[in-house]
């Protein structure tokens, strides 16, 4: 077999998880795309291997051996990542990895419960409306704030 089958799928299988890390929005799949760049120097290694152990004559067969410490090393990997990520989405609600970068930034975002804050209020100083104008005239009814805010 020629060492140029296995290199093709494997700079398939990395351009799939670069593209993967890079487009996608939800932490889950963006562990599973490093998974497939690791996949893929892992198909890497063993057929260099193979290849190298024809031509050189050689029995230690080493790149299949590193294999088997990448794949350790990834399990143990995926295995924390999925548990920082449930504990994420406990605390947040949410596994979107650009609202937890807003989060962390210190924006304001909306809540899980629809509210603008980590608390359900607006800001430290809440007054129970949502008159931005600067006159606090109290709470106002229901119908007052769909009008403004179809204004």
């Amino acid at each position: 077999m020629h060492l140029v089958y296995p290199a093709v799928l494997a700079a398939l299988l990395f351009c799939t998880g670069i593209y993967g890390v890079l487009a996608r929005r939800n932490a889950i799949l963006v562990l599973m795309s490093v998974e497939l760049m690791l996949n893929a120097v892992n198909l890497n290694l063993v057929a260099f291997d193979v290849w190298l152990s024809r031509t050189a004559e050689e029995k230690l067969h080493s790149g299949q051996a590193l294999t088997l410490f990448t794949i350790a090393i990834a399990a143990a990997e995926i295995g924390i990542g999925l548990a920082i990520v449930l504990a994420v989405y406990r605390a947040r609600g949410t596994s979107d990895i650009d609202k937890l970068r807003d989060t962390a930034e210190g924006h304001e975002t909306e809540g899980p419960d629809g509210t603008d804050g980590p608390n359900g209020n607006h800001g430290p100083d809440d007054h129970g409306d949502d008159n931005d104008s600067g006159n606090d005239n109290g709470p106002q009814p229901p119908t007052a704030k769909k009008a403004e805010a179809t204004a």
